[in-house]
């Protein structure tokens, strides 16, 4: 399915000293983007906020993406409207889709406070953007004459209604002109708890037409709870639907947390269900961080492990800026990082799973492999050095390779019989698997395989 990269981090305009240029600094990564594998863009709210210096998750004015001289300037902290055309402009070019991430659960930034008869109470809910589009009153927020139920509140921003016929057909619109105009290729939903999936669905169903050629888009909701409500909300907003959306697998990122950070961590864990990468892997994004949890939650320890699960393993996997290009993870010139772990996935992360062996502290992985894909094995222990553990496995290995943190690697045009290393080797049809004797406490090996 590809790679995601996540383009953007909390405040990344002011940390990285790309105010109001953010899309231009984008825009000249995506050489080394495209180069290493990766196939699409998550890009931040592109719209005006309430605030100048704003990260887009407060929407003021959604048809205004840097061009109207408004809530303290022209351009979005992030840049003018004809930069951003230039990058998805750019990034088609390449090959990569561009996702857009879509707010519309609340607003802010209201232009004056208004009586809502309902309740009795004053907002901020009169909204008068110099887009002069999808302007707004009270009768197009919560409590509303339409719908009594709402969601998740975000602070004391008002909720839209999506129910109110207004606020449907123009919530319709903005994503059609997102899709056909500007040239999104889909969207990242934020906060998805706050309304109702079938909203969702109505976009998803959406027939965008670009030049000659019709396309649906493409979808990840941001559903930040346990599996067993993703699923609830993944069924609500697929029911009947022929373009189904997909959701952030937050369950995995927990788990992944634990591996990495929490001594003892029991490998078997990584087996058990109660995360969509398991349960519903064709609607699974996996991740390791986000601008969300880095900040609340972050992985400290041996993030590359939870990378080479997630680029192993089934689902969408999405990288995160910081990772990729800041705390130096890509590892462009070794094969030690999330570029080699992207090629392995688009190469050889292909076809059904089996895991062949588990125990607290050894996990054996398998892709079987498709068309497109030759297959992997996946190796990763805890245990500690002079342990060691055995399982079976009849497949063939072609090449071999090791990607730990800090340890060396066997390059993987380096032809063998089986998986080595110098603590250990797979060879004919039992194989024997042994911890690497490298400092590390965790290590894991991937071998690409002729599975069929």
């Amino acid at each position: 399915m590809g790679v995601m990269l996540q383009a953007f981090y909390w405040d990344c305009p002011k940390i990285e000293n790309r105010e109001h240029q953010w899309w231009t600094y984008i825009k000249s990564k995506l050489p080394a983007i495209e180069q290493a594998g990766f196939t699409a863009l998550w890009l931040p709210p592109a719209n005006k906020a309430a605030g100048w210096k704003s990260m887009g998750y407060d929407p003021y004015d959604y048809y205004d993406l840097g061009e109207f001289d408004q809530k303290g300037g022209a351009p979005t902290w992030f840049g003018s409207k004809a930069e951003l055309l230039d990058l998805i402009q750019s990034a088609h070019a390449l090959g990569l889709q561009v996702y857009a991430d879509l707010v519309f659960n609340h607003n802010s930034g209201g232009d004056a406070q208004e009586l809502n008869p309902i309740d009795g109470q004053s907002r901020w809910t009169k909204f008068d953007p110099k887009s002069a589009k999808f302007t707004r009153d009270w009768k197009c927020f919560h409590p509303s004459q339409y719908e009594t139920w709402d969601g998740a509140t975000f602070g004391d921003m008002p909720d839209l209604c999506h129910r109110t016929p207004l606020v449907y057909t123009e919530l319709i619109n903005y994503a059609r002109w997102l899709l056909e105009e500007i040239g999104f290729d889909g969207f990242r939903y934020d906060m998805v708890k706050g309304y109702g999936g079938w909203m969702v669905r109505s976009i998803q169903e959406l027939r965008a037409l670009r030049g000659s050629s019709s396309f649906k888009p493409y979808a990840v909701g941001e559903c930040w709870d346990s599996e067993r409500t993703i699923d609830d909300w993944l069924d609500e907003a697929n029911a009947w639907s022929d373009n189904p959306v997909g959701a952030f697998d937050f369950p995995l990122r927990w788990r992944l947390r634990d591996l990495c950070d929490s001594y003892g961590f029991s490998l078997r864990d990584l087996t058990d269900r109660g995360v969509l990468m398991w349960d519903r892997s064709a609607q699974a994004v996996t991740f390791v961080e986000n601008h969300d949890v880095v900040r609340d939650s972050p992985i400290i320890n041996d993030k590359v492990l939870a990378y080479a699960f997630i680029l192993t393993h089934e689902g969408y996997p999405c990288v995160f800026w910081q990772d990729y290009f800041n705390w130096d993870l890509a590892q462009p010139n070794n094969q030690r990082g999330i570029d080699a772990l992207i090629k392995v996935h688009e190469q050889n992360a292909g076809g059904p799973t089996q895991v062949l062996y588990v125990n607290d502290d050894l996990y054996v992985m398998q892709r079987l492999g498709d068309g497109d894909h030759s297959g992997l094995i996946f190796v990763l222990t805890t245990a500690e050095p002079g342990t060691a553990r055995g399982f079976k496995h009849d497949g063939t290995t072609r090449a071999s390779f090791r990607l730990p943190g800090t340890a060396a690697m066997i390059p993987a045009s380096r032809k063998t019989n089986g998986l080595t290393s110098p603590a250990g080797s797979i060879s004919g049809h039992r194989r024997e698997v042994m911890p690497c004797t490298c400092r590390r406490e965790q290590t894991f090996r991937i071998a690409s395989a002729n599975c069929g």
